[in-house]
């Protein structure tokens, strides 16, 4: 895959997190999705790529752009192909409200080789290099956490669990307080906390939990670049959620496994902080029209993780002040 695609998707989610932070705290989750849809669309098309969406923003009739099956790039004859998964704002909420730890991301892989997702809920498992091969995620939450323990060198009581802030989740939420383990809770945003366990400064050992499945495919594209570990199993919360499963063909019981949502030794991911977190800034709007970003760009065949803090001369760059 070409060796400047990760650099281009960095300024696909620059454009992105650039649009949408100017809906922070307005109470507005959905204007602020929509900027960061129209951002993220445009910049997509100044990028040399084939590109079909497999993870979007809902199918063709739910939404108007980066729709499940929507060709994005300028698709000229010798671009690569490649399958997209994106999330404009993984924490639409957390923008609204002017919290922390949003981002906008994107994952691209070679075509066929990222999973097709049901837009429906998944039990997740998940942890950084240091803990890969600990987690099971037909074990208990108990069991998962000594095993990590171990694998990390670190007592139960040093274990810290990221996890949503919802009421789904308070029998798992007693099970980590038994067994000794502290809790991070999260609002909004759970692609980014299972990328924060590979990344010590973040304190997170472990992410778990039910959050969306086609996030679930955007988080195992950067965790196989970072070689974190990611489990999870589709939970669909109703039955007009296990009919869609089923249409497409998903297994209610598999254990979907890192290589199962991202498959292949070629793939590329970009993030960019919306909002202000512990491993990414958020966006700062500064005189003189710039503005600056913080993205994570990662790339699979070589393991280069780059961080890039950039400052953005708005009126140099029209396509990210409409």
């Amino acid at each position: 895959m070409d060796r400047n695609l990760p650099v281009n998707l960095g300024r696909v989610t620059e454009a992105a997190a650039l649009a949408c932070a100017k809906y922070l705290g307005k109470g507005d989750k959905e204007m602020a999705d929509q900027a960061a849809v129209d951002a993220m669309r445009r910049m997509f098309d100044t990028v040399d790529i084939e590109g079909t969406v497999v993870i979007g923003e809902g199918e063709m009739d739910e939404a108007p752009m980066l729709y499940i099956g929507e060709k994005v790039g300028l698709r000229s004859d010798d671009d690569i192909k490649v399958d997209i998964a994106v999330d404009p704002v993984d924490g639409t909420t957390s923008v609204a409200n002017g919290l922390p730890n949003a981002i906008s991301v994107v994952g691209v892989a070679p075509k066929g080789c990222l999973l097709h997702a049901p837009d429906t809920y998944m039990k997740k498992l998940a942890v950084g290099p240091k803990a890969k091969g600990a987690i099971d995620i037909h074990k208990s939450v108990t069991e998962n956490i000594i095993n990590v323990a171990k694998a990390l060198n670190k007592a139960v009581e040093d274990i810290t669990v990221e996890i949503l802030d919802r009421p789904r989740h308070d029998d798992m939420v007693r099970e980590i307080r038994q067994a000794g383990a502290r809790i991070k809770f999260i609002d909004d945003g759970d692609v980014l906390s299972a990328i924060s366990t590979c990344f010590g400064y973040t304190g997170v050992d472990i992410t778990m939990g039910i959050g969306g499945a086609p996030e679930g495919v955007i988080t195992a594209v950067a965790l196989k670049c970072l070689g974190g570990d990611f489990q999870g199993i589709l939970a669909p919360p109703n039955e007009e959620h296990k009919a869609r499963c089923i249409k497409m063909g998903a297994d209610l019981d598999k254990v979907y496994y890192i290589d199962d949502l991202a498959k292949g030794d070629e793939m590329s991911f970009a993030a960019t902080g919306v909002t202000y977190g512990e491993l990414l800034q958020g966006v700062k709007y500064m005189e003189n029209n710039t503005a600056s970003t913080h993205t994570l760009i990662l790339r699979l065949e070589t393991g280069t993780i780059r961080f890039i803090e950039s400052i953005h001369k708005l009126d140099k760059k029209p396509e990210y002040a409409k």
